[in-house]
């Protein structure tokens, strides 16, 4: 079962929807939780909290809910162009599953097409789709490599990822400056002159 919050302000619309069942039972989870550390579920700035945190997790981790080669696929065009196609700086942010925490950065996607190409709304997409689950960056970044390369099937392609992770900054060694690049590569990709101008233009100011 499922519920929609709309919340109409002026002009900004918020619609939100959520797993009746899964709210109520992380809330009593999340409640004990506050309990277990010490605080008073019950006080005035806490008593919502349980709720107002089951539902920030349905919505942080909404990517199980979705295909992300059926993102692609709605938007997948015959075109004779065959040039490297790159979008970069495309926000993401994923909750690390080693300890919970945010990590938040930008993924840099390219492909050559190979008689497809897809809408490139739909690159960011898949993104989003693989970072709103509880990841690692590596997997992140060999996930998102991988579904562009079975569902479009072209010639190359290649993603990089650099991020910064709560994990390394508010506890543990505690760096607050450090940043995780990862990469992978396919196909046309993996040769250095074609690597090095995907590397050029993500490094470029054109816009």
């Amino acid at each position: 079962m499922e519920f929609t919050i709309n919340n109409d302000e002026g002009n900004y619309q918020k619609i939100e929807k959520y797993s009746l069942e899964t709210t109520n039972e992380l809330s009593i989870h999340y409640k004990k939780i506050l309990e277990l550390v010490g605080e008073d579920p019950n006080r005035e700035g806490l008593e919502k909290t349980p709720l107002r945190v089951a539902k920030a997790m349905q919505f942080l981790l909404q990517g199980y809910e979705i295909d992300p080669e059926s993102i692609l696929k709605s938007a997948m065009f015959k075109e004779d162009y065959r040039q490297m196609v790159v979008v970069k700086d495309i926000e993401l942010f994923s909750m690390c599953e080693h300890h919970m925490l945010p990590f938040i950065g930008k993924a840099h996607v390219a492909y050559i097409p190979n008689g497809y190409i897809t809408g490139l709304s739909k690159i960011a997409r898949v993104v989003e789709a693989f970072s709103r689950r509880m990841q690692v960056q590596e997997r992140l970044t060999t996930q998102i490599k991988e579904c562009i390369h079975n569902t479009l099937h072209p010639m190359g392609v290649a993603v990089v990822i650099e991020a910064q992770h709560l994990c390394m900054q508010m506890r543990g060694v505690q760096k607050q400056h450090s940043v995780t690049t990862t990469s992978d590569f396919t196909g046309a990709f993996n040769r250095e002159a074609t690597r090095e101008e995907f590397f050029k233009i993500i490094s470029s100011n054109l816009h």
